[in-house]
């Protein structure tokens, strides 16, 4: 008896899920430029279906990263209904957006790639990202917790800046930093 076409298409989904969960896991320690194949290991599938759900590896990339956005996105105002105070629920929201950027080895590439497929990643992170974090600084702003003039903008580039790790500066030095740069962001109490 043939698979309902629900069944079929659940399944579909969670293969896509499992690939991109693969993949994100996979560039995190190798880069964007991993092999496929490793993805598809750590996925379960095979390669070819891996580019049955992503034709290109920017597709792939692209899919990655849209999700990972988006769920940073998606935490703000979250943060903001949870959070003691809306500058806690922007410090938190740091936090996140700092190990989103830390953890995108080959991000950076990525960005400024001459691929086609790539070039809407900069735009994807500033539309989907920047009115998140403006919309916590707006609280913060009505709540007297921040300095006047700060913008999402200016202060994603600026923690953006912090969270490039080298050899002597890691995950913990660039997440110290951001915490030093809110704090001087902080409003007089």
């Amino acid at each position: 008896m043939p698979e309902p076409v629900g069944a079929r298409q659940a399944q579909a989904r969670r293969t896509c899920d499992g690939v991109l969960a693969a993949a994100a896991a996979v560039f995190v320690e190798q880069g964007v430029q991993a092999p496929v194949r490793d993805i598809a290991e750590r996925a379960g599938v095979g390669i070819g279906t891996v580019y049955r759900n992503f034709p290109t590896r920017a597709d792939l990339v692209t899919a990655v990263y849209r999700h990972q956005i988006d769920t940073c996105a998606a935490l703000a105002p979250r943060l903001l209904a949870e959070a003691a105070s809306p500058f806690a629920a922007l410090t938190g929201w740091a936090e996140a957006f700092v190990e989103f950027l830390v953890t995108k080895h080959g991000l950076g590439a990525a960005l400024g790639s001459d691929d086609p497929g790539l070039q809407n990643l900069h735009a994807l992170m500033l539309d989907t990202l920047v009115p998140a974090c403006a919309t916590l600084l707006e609280a913060c702003a009505a709540a007297g917790e921040l300095r006047p003039g700060i913008t999402a903008y200016p202060l994603m580039r600026a923690i953006g800046n912090l969270c490039i790790t080298g050899p002597d500066y890691g995950r913990a030095d660039a997440g110290r930093m951001v915490a030093l740069l809110l704090a001087g962001c902080r409003g007089e109490a």
